[in-house]
């Protein structure tokens, strides 16, 4: 068997991967409906939507097969990644880099591979959509064609998904993006044993700059505290406007000092923008900060209403 090599621009294509905040997510009938019209039209018994990740490659839609994830040693997805077209295996058994594959040896016993790399915008290949038989078959011009065709489809499709995780707003990660990449970053902070942190963040008086200036001055006010928060923060950070008036970042491999290092940059940009704006009102935000203990079982959703707990009793100290 051999194992697949790891492509030019692994780096940026892994992060454009956790960027759509697609892995790991529920199943979702506009990426279902492609693999069943996959399947019915290429008379194949699976059909996949597969992405490749840094040690896996997981499955976000499959017709004909149960399995979730395989690993990427024994991906074929992993393999057809490489390819700016389709990969095609007629027969399994007599190419050498799969002939030994545990999927062809055991369950479920691939003869067959058709997989055209689905492509994000910024030409990566993420992953793909493929054909899988349990009996060797040719694949015909025509069928390229079709299988190039639904591909094109899957990721139009991971375009709009893509579209439904980011605030057009602020140009942040929406609660859905900022839930599903900070999942995937806790999960590394516990596998990796490194500490991290989540923030929780409230503009003060939001309501009353909406009511007395207007809501286009209020949209500016979350776009600019969104502005100071990428400013502020590392390109690894996950960063979120979770609506309204509020916002979140998950630090990861982050010290206590570096923590409070972050915090004192963010007022500092904060302040320096009240001072040379001279819009009649101040930017002031309250914050909640909740350490998270790789060695512990806290998952994102205790995070998030342990920080937001915290950051109201501190905006309540405010107003006392």
């Amino acid at each position: 068997m051999q194992a697949p090599a790891i492509p030019d621009d692994e780096g940026t294509r892994v992060d454009t991967l956790y960027d759509l905040g697609i892995l790991d997510t529920e199943p979702e009938e506009r990426f279902d409906r492609l693999t069943r019209l996959a399947k019915r039209l290429l008379q194949v018994p699976i059909s996949l939507i597969s992405l490749v990740d840094e040690n896996r490659e997981w499955i976000k839609s499959g017709e004909g097969i149960g399995n979730s994830q395989v690993a990427r040693d024994i991906s074929f997805s992993a393999h057809a990644i490489l390819s700016p077209d389709i990969l095609l295996v007629p027969d399994t058994t007599l190419d050498e880099r799969f002939s030994d594959n545990p999927l062809v040896v055991d369950e479920p016993h691939i003869r067959f591979y058709a997989g055209c790399p689905l492509k994000a915008p910024n030409g990566s290949n993420l992953g793909t959509l493929c054909l899988i038989d349990s009996k060797p078959r040719e694949f015909s011009e025509d069928e390229k064609v079709l299988l190039r065709e639904l591909t094109r489809m899957a990721e139009q499709d991971i375009v709009a998904v893509q579209l439904a995780t980011m605030d057009e707003l602020t140009m942040l990660s929406n609660r859905r993006g900022f839930e599903a990449l900070t999942k995937h970053a806790l999960e590394l902070s516990r596998r990796f044993q490194k500490p991290a942190a989540l923030l929780y963040f409230n503009l003060d008086q939001f309501k009353q700059i909406n009511d007395r200036f207007g809501h286009a001055e209020g949209d500016l006010a979350l776009k600019t505290f969104a502005q100071c928060l990428k400013l502020t923060f590392r390109e690894s950070d996950v960063l979120g406007h979770l609506g309204r008036d509020e916002f979140a970042v998950f630090m990861t491999n982050v010290s206590n000092v570096e923590l409070e290092h972050a915090l004192e940059r963010l007022r500092d940009a904060v302040d320096q923008y009240n001072k040379d704006a001279k819009r009649g009102h101040d930017i002031a935000f309250s914050f909640g900060k909740v350490a998270f203990d790789a060695s512990g079982h806290a998952d994102v959703d205790d995070l998030m209403a342990k920080a937001n707990a915290l950051m109201y009793l501190n905006k309540k100290d405010k107003d006392t």
